[in-house]
C-alpha cells in the first residue's frame, strides 16, 4: 500500500465509520477485522450491552452521510422509567425541550448497516476474518493472518488505526514494543443480558419510549427497547462476595428466586428465565487507561484508546466524536502524524472527563434516583435552565445533547453547578430569579 494510505483495523461501528468518513475525504482505506462478516454471520446473544445514540454520536453519523439509513433501526427513549421495588414507577424526562430523546439501537444492526454502507463506498477495503499480528508504529508495517487460509500477510501503511475495541490487538502488540503504556481497571460489578420478547398479542410489553431502570442500591437491571417489540434487559451486579452477587447466583434456581423478590415484574416477562441466565455469558466492564495513543504512523482511538463503563451511555457516542475530530485534522493538513498528535491534546481532557461521569452516574442509576431529595434536584435544575437557559444546562443535558459543549467543560460546569443546586435545598424554597441569579454569579456560570 502507498504511503498516504490508511489501514483500520476493527470493523466495528467505530472503525467503519472512520473509514466513511475518510472515504469521503478521498482517502483509500483497507479495514480488517477478525471476526466474520456481521452481514452474513448471526450475532452473538447475550454478548453486547444495547447503544444509546445521543446527539454526539448522531452527528457523526450524519456526517457519513448514514443516518438515515439507520432511522428505522431507531428507538426514541425520551426518559428513565424507575422501577421501585414496591412496585411504583414514574418517568423522569432526559431533557427539558421534545428533541432531548435518546434513541436505543442494536449494536449488530447498526455493525451491519454500517458495513454495507462501507462495501458500496469507493476507495475501502473490507477484509474479514482478520486477526491483527503485529504493528511497527515507525514504519506502518500491520501484520495478520488470515483465520480462514492460516496464511500470514503484511503491508505498510501511511497510518495504522487501532479501532478494535477494550481488547485492542493492536494496543497489545505496541505495548509489547514499548511502545506504550496501558492499564486496565476493572470495575467489581459485571453484567448478563437477557431479552424480553415482545407481548404475546404484539407491542411492548413494557413502556416503548422509555429506558427502564429497577435501581436496588448496590445493584440494577436495565431494559431498553429493540424495534421489533422486544427489550434488551441487563443485569450489573457484584461479581463475587456474599449475596447478591454472579458468584452466589451460579445456579438458575437462586437465580430464578432472586429475580422474583427483587425483579418481579421483569420475571413474569421472562417464559425462558433459566434458559437465558444459564446460556448467556457473563460480562465484564472496565476503564481502559493507555498513554500514549499516537506513536509515529500508529494510532488508538474509541474504546482501543479509552473504553470506559457503560452507565452514561457515551460509549459509543464518544468514539463516533473520536471519528469527526480524527477526520477534520486529518483534511485540514498535509502530516498525517502532526493531525494525530493534535488529536491526542485535544481529545484526551474529555475522554478523561466522560471516563469519570460514566462511573458516578452508575452510582446515580442504581442508587442516587431512589434518593428522598434526587426528584427535587432534578426539578430545580430544570426551572434553572428555563429561567437561565445561557447559564445554567444540566450536566446530563450537556454530555447528552449539546455536542458543541466538551466532555471536560460539561464536567467542570456540573460541578459548578452542583454547588448552586445544593445552596437551593439548603435554603428549602423555590428560588427567585434574583436569588437563583446572584448564586449562578458567585458560582462563576
Amino acid at each position: 500500500m502507498d504511503s498516504e494510505s490508511v489501514s483500520i483495523v476493527g470493523a466495528g461501528p467505530v472503525g467503519t465509520l472512520l473509514a466513511l468518513l475518510l472515504a469521503r475525504d478521498g482517502r483509500t482505506v483497507q479495514l480488517l477485522e477478525r471476526r466474520s462478516d456481521p452481514r452474513r454471520a448471526a450475532a452473538d446473544s447475550g454478548r453486547s450491552i444495547n447503544l444509546a445514540l445521543a446527539a454526539r454520536g448522531l452527528q457523526a453519523l450524519e456526517r457519513a452521510g448514514v443516518l438515515p439509513r439507520l432511522r428505522a433501526e431507531m428507538v426514541e427513549m425520551r426518559g428513565r422509567r424507575v422501577h421501585e421495588l414496591n412496585g411504583r414507577s414514574s418517568l423522569m424526562p432526559y431533557g427539558l425541550r421534545p428533541a432531548e430523546v435518546i434513541h436505543a439501537i442494536g449494536r449488530s444492526r447498526l455493525n451491519a448497516s454500517l458495513i454495507e454502507a462501507a462495501a458500496v463506498t469507493p476507495g475501502i477495503t473490507l477484509r474479514f476474518s482478520q486477526r491483527c499480528l503485529d504493528v511497527d508504529p515507525a514504519s506502518g508495517m500491520l501484520q495478520w493472518r488470515d483465520e480462514t487460509r492460516g496464511s500470514v500477510h503484511s503491508e505498510t501503511a501511511g497510518l495504522v488505526i487501532a479501532a478494535d475495541g477494550a481488547g485492542s490487538a493492536v494496543r497489545a502488540a505496541l505495548a509489547a514494543r514499548g511502545a506504550l503504556q496501558a492499564s486496565e481497571a476493572p470495575l467489581d460489578h459485571d453484567y448478563k443480558e437477557l431479552l424480553i420478547p415482545a407481548a404475546a398479542a404484539g407491542g411492548y410489553a413494557l413502556e416503548r419510549n422509555a429506558l427502564h431502570i429497577w435501581p436496588r442500591g448496590g445493584y440494577m437491571l436495565i431494559a431498553l427497547p429493540n424495534p421489533d417489540g422486544s427489550f434488551t434487559a441487563t443485569l450489573f451486579l457484584p461479581a463475587r462476595g456474599a449475596a447478591p452477587s454472579f458468584e452466589s447466583l451460579s445456579g438458575a434456581g437462586a437465580a430464578h428466586e432472586f429475580f422474583a423478590e427483587q425483579f418481579a415484574e421483569v420475571l413474569a416477562l421472562l417464559p425462558d428465565f433459566e434458559a437465558q441466565y444459564q446460556r448467556n455469558p457473563q460480562g465484564r466492564l472496565a476503564t481502559v487507561y493507555c498513554w500514549p495513543w499516537h506513536q509515529q504512523r500508529a494510532l488508538l482511538i474509541g474504546d482501543a484508546a479509552h473504553a470506559i463503563v457503560p452507565f452514561h451511555g457515551q460509549g459509543l457516542n464518544c468514539g463516533f466524536e473520536d471519528c469527526l475530530l480524527l477526520a477534520r485534522l486529518l483534511a485540514a493538513g498535509d502530516d498525517p502524524q502532526r493531525a494525530c498528535a493534535m488529536f491526542e491534546r485535544e481529545r484526551r481532557p474529555n475522554t478523561d472527563a466522560i471516563a469519570a461521569m460514566a462511573l458516578e452516574n452508575y452510582a446515580e442509576m442504581r442508587e442516587r434516583v431512589l434518593a428522598p431529595d434526587f426528584a427535587r434536584r432534578k426539578q430545580l435544575a430544570g426551572e434553572l435552565e428555563r429561567r437561565f437557559p445561557t447559564r445554567f444546562i444540566a450536566r446530563y443535558a450537556m454530555v447528552m445533547f449539546h455536542p458543541e459543549i466538551s466532555y471536560a467543560e460539561a464536567q467542570r460546569r456540573g460541578a459548578l453547578q452542583e454547588n448552586v443546586l445544593d445552596a437551593l435545598l439548603a435554603a428549602g424554597a423555590a428560588p427567585d430569579g434574583r436569588e437563583a441569579g446572584r448564586l449562578l454569579d458567585e458560582a462563576g456560570l
